[in-house]
């Protein structure tokens, strides 16, 4: 009967590798090379930076405006990284939803720079 090897294949990632236990049964495990997370991670955090910051740009012209107040509202209420834009202004709840021409604004933005902002964040993140 031929003896089973165990398996490892290696990546500049990490490693993936194989062992046989005393039972027969065959474990596989997967170890990310030392930095490779904080690297990743990194990445994944630039990404939801560029998110963020595009999401409040591209709704700038579109966001209802008599004064300003309510996108510089969202400017300071957005904590650029967190993936949640916060308007500050008490009043932004109710125009989003019930304004005549410009209501759900981050709707409209998303259906027409939805691709452009997954490309982007894509190449920063690295995928």
């Amino acid at each position: 009967m031929a003896q089973k090897r165990d398996i490892k294949i290696a990546s500049p990632r990490g490693f993936i590798y194989t062992s046989t236990n005393k039972n027969g049964s065959v474990t596989a495990r997967l170890q990310w090379a030392p930095g490779f997370q904080r690297k990743k991670q990194a990445s994944f955090v630039r990404a939801q930076e560029f998110v963020d910051s595009e999401c409040l740009r591209y709704m700038n012209p579109l966001t209802p405006r008599r004064t300003g107040a309510m996108i510089k509202s969202a400017t300071l209420g957005t904590v650029i990284g967190s993936g949640s834009i916060e308007y500050l202004a008490p009043y932004a709840r109710r125009q989003y939803y019930e304004h005549k021409e410009k209501s759900h604004w981050f709707e409209t933005m998303k259906a027409s720079k939805k691709d452009a902002i997954m490309k982007g964040a894509n190449q920063i993140a690295g995928q």
